[in-house]
């Protein structure tokens, strides 16, 4: 009797234990779980924080140290639609054009935050979707492709060359100047981020949306006419397009060289139109 009674007794407490184990073991899931939810409501506050310091300089010029440049690009590379509360039918809102027209479809952009040292937003471009090569003066720029695929180029100009082309179409003289391809590729999500420089990294780039796209832009500074950073707009030319021909036998550069240069006109009358898009992400406290 006693010998079953303390046997019973052990049986219960083991029993007890037990279950608390498990109680305990659900509690710390439920509590890991939590904490990860919590922390991906936060990713555009942490996104906003971590531009607040990093770009606290707020200077034209100013590039970001190292350690800053990968601290925001990991931040980014984590970064998903989901984020920003985006899914599928969000792409929507990236007008489309009608039926056998020329121009590309109208693409979209969200105003996230924007003060005088930087600025948060989305582009969300539909198929076909074209952002037209511009430049960033004395900028940084960060970009993550956050969904979709789209074919991206960039150039960065060639500094101290003493062969630009000066030549005349109609009765005005169009100054080209001679840039290097820094990308021209194809970029499906999710990919890492990139980044450019005021005088490299590809400061003048161009984007089109080969599918539905969301692609995140963070500018340090942002564009200001009044301080003199006003977006230029270019048309491209290859390197070899007959108009240079002399310039280019002056060079003599070896054929497979040339795809890897280009001229760049600067268009006076370009203008880039965007549907404003109203920002629904998680609120940030500034």
């Amino acid at each position: 009797m006693n010998i079953g009674r303390i046997l019973l007794s052990k049986k219960s407490v083991s029993g007890h234990n037990s279950s608390n184990k498990s109680k305990k073991r659900k509690k710390k899931k439920k509590m890991e779980f939590e904490k990860r939810k919590s922390s991906r409501e936060n990713m555009v506050q942490k996104l906003y924080d971590t531009c607040k310091q990093i770009f606290a300089n707020g200077k034209a010029g100013y590039v970001p140290p190292p350690h800053d440049i990968q601290r925001l690009t990991s931040l980014l590379d984590s970064l998903e639609p989901k984020d920003f509360k985006f899914t599928a039918p969000s792409l929507e809102f990236s007008s489309t054009n009608p039926p056998g027209t020329v121009e590309a479809p109208l693409v979209t952009y969200i105003k996230i935050h924007e003060c005088n040292k930087f600025s948060i937003g989305i582009f969300c471009l539909p198929p076909s979707g074209v952002i037209p090569l511009h430049n960033h003066p004395g900028m940084t720029v960060f970009s993550k492709l956050l969904a979709g695929t789209m074919h991206a180029t960039s150039y960065d100009w060639v500094h101290n060359h003493h062969h630009q082309a000066n030549h005349y179409r109609g009765h005005q003289e169009s100054r080209m100047r001679l840039a290097k391809v820094h990308v021209d590729a194809d970029f499906t999500a999710p990919c890492k981020s990139s980044v450019l420089f005021p005088e490299s990294g590809g400061n003048m780039h161009c984007f089109k949306a080969l599918t539905p796209c969301i692609l995140l832009d963070v500018l340090g500074p942002p564009y200001s006419e009044p301080e003199g950073r006003h977006c230029t707009y270019y048309q491209h030319y290859s390197y070899d397009h007959i108009s240079f021909s002399d310039v280019n036998k002056e060079m003599k550069m070896k054929e497979d060289e040339t795809r890897s240069y280009a001229w760049l006109e600067e268009r006076k009358d370009e203008q880039f139109v965007v549907l404003g898009g109203t920002y629904d992400g998680p609120t940030i406290k500034l």
